[in-house]
């Protein structure tokens, strides 16, 4: 389990600690937070790393990938530390790697089953934009992106490569499942907006930033 995180001292002890409840080995990757996470993670038993400055969402996620592989680990799932995300999705999330059938699975809040809580209108209409735009860029049959809940198998996680140190990485991810031609499925999960996600970073600016970053993607592969 590799989560990125930055000033998220109010929610994460929370995420971790039902994660590792439900005996999850979890990586922690504070990129640069102005009150050092390990502090606020004192106590769990967590992989804690730091960056020493800000670098961004997808750098984080490389340092905890990369360090979760050379740890031995054979599936990777990427979680947020802002509580939208729930554990209980984990297992289906993880089952198409184990059982040999993909390399990747997406979680989606929009495919059959699955659930976006207090996602708003406008939200909404952004990301379906951001799905057409990814299935017309990378020819995948998507139903969700710029979703941070999803697993890697060991393969997968050595060939996807992260360099957009920030939002744009999700946008990559799927370029590179295409380009990787490696197999992927979705999965339905949900996602709860809570008071304190849409507080901290759910603003109408980045939902529009979704676009712009899979529209910047494609310049920078």
């Amino acid at each position: 389990m590799v989560i990125p995180a930055y000033n998220e001292d109010e929610a994460i002890r929370g995420v971790v600690q039902e994660l590792v409840e439900r005996g999850h080995q979890v990586v922690v990757v504070d990129d640069g937070s102005r009150t050092p996470l390990l502090d606020v993670l004192r106590g769990q038993p967590v992989h804690a790393l730091r960056h020493a400055i800000n670098l961004g969402q997808g750098a984080a996620l490389q340092t905890g990938i990369s360090y979760a592989l050379r740890q031995g680990a054979s599936v990777i799932v990427t979680f947020d530390a802002d509580g939208q995300h729930q554990s209980s999705d984990i297992p289906a999330l993880i089952e198409p790697i184990v059982a040999g059938r993909v390399d990747v699975v997406l979680g989606s809040r929009f495919r059959e089953g699955g659930r976006a809580v207090r996602i708003t209108r406008v939200k909404r209409l952004v990301l379906k934009l951001a799905v057409a735009f990814t299935r017309a860029t990378t020819g995948l049959k998507v139903t969700d992106t710029h979703n941070g809940l999803r697993a890697l198998s060991r393969k997968a996680a050595e060939h996807i490569q992260i360099t957009q140190n920030g939002m744009a990485h999700a946008s990559q991810i799927l370029h590179e499942i295409a380009a990787q031609k490696l197999a992927f499925c979705e999965v339905p999960v949900t996602i709860v907006y809570t008071e304190y996600s849409v507080r901290k970073g759910q603003r109408l600016s980045n939902a529009f930033n979704i676009l712009w970053d899979s529209f910047a993607e494609l310049f920078y592969r």
